[in-house]
């Protein structure tokens, strides 16, 4: 059948489903015009409402997709950074929403970024950049972003991601660990949420999947210590060592 014949019912059926599946226009739009067979390998069951596996990593169904572009709410010529690229789909949605060369992407795993990159070349969204870089710390020289999705969980929006965002930006991410939500953060941290989801966490540098738990905790627990020791005032910025206070923490984390 014609790829153009799937992808109209594919959003078809996603604007017809019950709870609100896909109600934005511009989103069904843009994911009527995307190629998805470009990015999952098998043309018969490319436009089917479920999840595929690649290259080890989870490829989103469309009605998942179509949530998180939605939370993001993109507006023409954002600066958009997509942590989690796996295979380039989602990124190709929001190239059609606010131009490719506006749409940025991570992905911890180097084949992964390379899948991405071929995929959206063949789809003709060349103009995505897409790196390999622990997902955690961003693409700061390229911030700061309108809006910021991260495609893993975790228990807090990462540090360096909010400092990454513009002023009036706004962080889209999985939160949670066991019991997860779609999350919707703004630039001073407050937190709206969308309805439950299931996402593997994130992984950072030297992590595997399957085997993440622990890294990821020390991690989260090194931000947290930042945020407090940043956070003092007073006579006691004289004598706190800074770097000491911070790798403290990590250490005691490290030793777990």
């Amino acid at each position: 059948m014609d790829p153009a014949v799937l992808r109209e019912d594919m959003v078809d059926g996603l604007e017809a489903a019950p709870k609100n599946v896909l109600v934005d226009e511009d989103v069904a739009v843009a994911m009527r015009d995307v190629p998805r067979h470009a990015f999952v390998d098998d043309e018969r069951t490319a436009y089917a409402d479920r999840d595929h596996e690649a290259l080890g990593t989870r490829v989103l169904a469309p009605r998942t997709a179509a949530r998180l572009l939605q939370a993001l709410a993109l507006e023409d010529d954002d600066a958009v950074l997509i942590v989690g690229v796996g295979v380039g789909y989602t990124a190709a949605v929001a190239a059609e929403l606010v131009g490719e060369t506006n749409v940025h992407a991570v992905d911890i795993s180097r084949p992964l970024v390379v899948e991405a990159r071929g995929n959206l070349a063949e789809a003709g969204y060349d103009g995505v950049l897409v790196d390999c870089r622990d997902g955690a710390t961003g693409l700061p020289e390229y911030a700061p972003f309108d809006r910021i999705l991260l495609e893993a969980a975790a228990v807090e929006p990462p540090h360096a991601l909010l400092e990454q965002l513009a002023e009036d930006g706004r962080l889209v991410l999985p939160q949670g660990s066991q019991r997860q939500h779609l999350a919707s953060v703004s630039a001073d941290g407050e937190i709206d949420r969308l309805g439950p989801v299931s996402f593997d966490p994130l992984l950072v540098e030297g992590e595997q999947s399957g085997a993440v738990e622990r890294n990821r905790m020390t991690r989260e627990d090194r931000e947290r210590a930042q945020r407090r020791a940043e956070s003092r005032r007073g006579w006691e910025q004289d004598w706190i060592e800074w770097d000491d206070a911070t790798d403290g923490y990590s250490r005691r984390g490290r030793s777990r």
